[in-house]
């Protein structure tokens, strides 16, 4: 199925103001609740590029390949601003690092990491993330029993998955205490930024202080690991080796202990909560769409015959690499990417001042009509033969431009394989009616998602193999 592509010129867009804004609150009742939901409201009625206010606070939305490209390709004109002295957002959490950073900084934290996550490292660790998951799943049912919250179950499972791949431990007796709270301080980060009545932090209210735990429980955990690795001097092949190893290609410096507590928080906390909402998502539709589960199911019988996947399995799984691919279409794990503008400039006719905060809506790029044909349904073929052309802006679920997710591979391979490994030993079934959207740093499914989890008759292993 052929996605439209773009036209050589770029187009030139016009600004429309979102209607409706009332004093002082501007938008914000409508776009605190739920608000992908709402951008998408807003772009299907009014246009690619859009203005709103949150409060006093005032927002631009593109959602065009082309305003996307603009702003995703210049990390200098559009950038991410960390200050030390007044964190906001995400950086609360993160500090200064791969996410948050601009500028020199970012640049040199790239080339010290980017290497880490080559290609041959992950395809290195394919085994490891297929251990965490045979073991996940020893505890669960060998028939049909109550539903649980599968979103809930994937979140333990990735985190597994990235406990191992980076510190070479399980890490299982943490786990719990880290979704708490990294789930904590994240909805505070989200809310701090985009309330313009939220109190300052000084002011010790319940969220604050249940904000300074969660962030004092994930540095003493940290801090417990980076410890304990030093004193060893063990080596250890894994992402907490090689990052505490890397070093600068100019400069031949490695990260501080500062640099390396915000990369190490970075990487575990975007590390699960990515492929574990993709995945959730990826469960939802297949369990919605019954002729494409069949085909799934079928697909890694065939080429598994009931083995554990390896990395070379992977390559002969085209349809659930498919699925996993236009889950992430319809519901990209970031759905919003925001930059601020350094200096005045103009993008597609558009201008934007000093200081703009810019939101490009992954969420709507996916589902542009102009790029996508029938863009709201699940169509995993769209992704298989020769024909899946496309722009390279019209589907970004890892973000796009230099700042690019440095470990869009590692969750790639993660995700097709944990698809694989649980497809073929369960068939998950919805057990709940209706499934919401809650946009809490990644889009997840709110309340979480009910589903019950039916043993399947997997064929032998053949001989062959």
């Amino acid at each position: 199925m052929l996605v439209s592509l773009m036209p050589d010129s770029p187009p030139s867009f016009t600004l429309v103001d979102v209607p409706g804004a009332v004093p002082l609150l501007g938008h914000l009742r409508e776009y605190k609740t739920r608000p992908v939901d709402q951008l998408w409201t807003w772009w299907r009625q009014h246009g690619d590029a859009l203005r709103f206010r949150l409060g006093l606070k005032t927002r631009y939305l593109f959602s065009h390949p082309h305003l996307a490209e603009a702003v995703l390709k210049d990390p200098d004109q559009f950038v991410k601003v960390y200050d030390p002295r007044r964190p906001s957002g995400l950086a609360l959490v993160l500090g200064n690092g791969l996410i948050t950073a601009s500028g020199d900084v970012w640049r040199r934290h790239r080339r010290i990491i980017q290497p880490i996550f080559h290609r041959p490292r992950i395809a290195t660790m394919v085994d490891q993330m297929a251990q965490v998951g045979e073991q996940w799943m020893a505890g669960w049912p060998a028939e049909e029993g109550p539903s649980v919250d599968i979103a809930a179950e994937m979140r333990q499972l990735t985190l597994g998955v990235i406990s191992h791949t980076m510190f070479s431990t399980s890490m299982g007796h943490h786990i719990n205490r880290m979704i708490h709270a990294l789930q904590v301080s994240s909805q505070y980060a989200i809310d701090s930024d985009n309330n313009p009545f939220f109190l300052p932090r000084w002011i010790p209210t319940p969220g604050t202080r249940a904000f300074r735990s969660a962030m004092r429980s994930m540095d003493e955990l940290i801090a417990v690991l980076l410890a304990s690795r030093r004193q060893s001097g063990e080596q250890h092949d894994d992402l907490l080796h090689a990052l505490l190893h890397a070093r600068d290609e100019e400069t031949r410096d490695g990260l501080t202990d500062q640099e390396l507590r915000d990369e190490i928080l970075t990487f575990y906390a975007a590390g699960h909560s990515t492929t574990a909402n993709a995945l959730s998502w990826t469960w939802y539709l297949l369990a919605t769409h019954a002729d494409a589960k069949a085909r799934f199911h079928e697909e890694v019988d065939r080429v598994l015959e009931g083995r554990t996947p390896s990395a070379e399995d992977l390559e002969h799984l085209p349809y659930t690499r498919a699925v996993f691919e236009e889950s992430l279409r319809l519901y990209p794990t970031v759905p919003l990417v925001q930059r601020t503008v350094a200096t005045p400039t103009t993008v597609g006719g558009v201008f934007l001042p000093q200081g703009a905060r810019v939101l490009i809506s992954l969420y709507n790029l996916h589902r542009h009509p102009d790029f996508w044909p029938h863009p709201e349904q699940f169509l995993p073929e769209r992704w298989l033969g020769s024909d899946r052309s496309h722009s390279h802006y019209t589907y970004r679920p890892f973000g796009a431009g230099p700042r690019a997710c440095v470990g869009s591979h590692f969750a790639s391979v993660e995700g097709l394989l944990l698809l694989a490994l649980i497809g073929r030993r369960y068939d998950l079934r919805l057990a709940q009616e209706r499934v919401e959207l809650q946009f809490m740093v990644t889009l997840r499914p709110k309340g979480g998602l009910r589903m019950t989890r039916q043993p399947r008759i997997t064929p032998p292993v053949s001989a062959a193999k």
